[in-house]
C-alpha cells in the first residue's frame, strides 16, 4: 500500500498538479475535451463547440497538446486535433459526479438545519 509519506507518491503527485491539474483548470479547455470526445475536430469546430474565438481556442488547444492530452494531425491545409487519452473525460465524469453528490450533501444539510422544513 501506498503512504502519503512516500517520496516517490509525493513526486507523482506534484508533477500531477504541474500537468494535468494546471491543464484542466480552466472550462473552455474542459469544453474542448468534451467536444473531442466526439471525435476529431479542426480548430474552427472546436471554436463553435465551445463558442471562443480562434485565438483563445487555439491557446487551449496548446495548453493541452503541452500536456499531451490532445494529439494534432495535418490533413491537407487543416490540423485536426484529436484526444490523446480519451481516459481522461471519464476522469472528469468522476470528478463532476463527486461534485454532484457533496452538492446534494450540502443541500441536505441545509435543509435539516431550516426550521418548519
Amino acid at each position: 500500500m501506498t503512504s502519503a509519506r512516500d517520496p516517490l507518491l509525493r513526486e507523482e503527485l506534484e508533477e500531477l498538479v504541474g500537468t494535468m491539474c494546471k491543464a484542466l483548470n480552466d472550462a473552455k479547455r474542459l469544453a474542448v475535451l468534451y467536444a473531442l470526445r466526439t471525435g476529431p475536430h479542426t480548430v474552427t469546430q472546436l471554436c463553435h463547440a465551445i463558442q471562443a474565438p480562434q485565438p483563445n481556442t487555439s491557446q487551449h488547444l496548446a495548453t493541452l497538446r503541452d500536456r499531451g492530452l490532445v494529439k494534432a494531425d495535418r490533413h491537407g491545409s487543416n490540423v485536426v486535433y484529436s484526444l490523446r487519452h480519451p481516459k481522461i473525460v471519464d476522469a472528469i465524469d468522476l470528478l463532476r459526479q463527486v461534485m454532484a453528490d457533496e452538492q446534494s450533501r450540502q443541500q441536505a444539510l441545509r435543509s435539516r438545519r431550516q426550521p418548519g422544513t
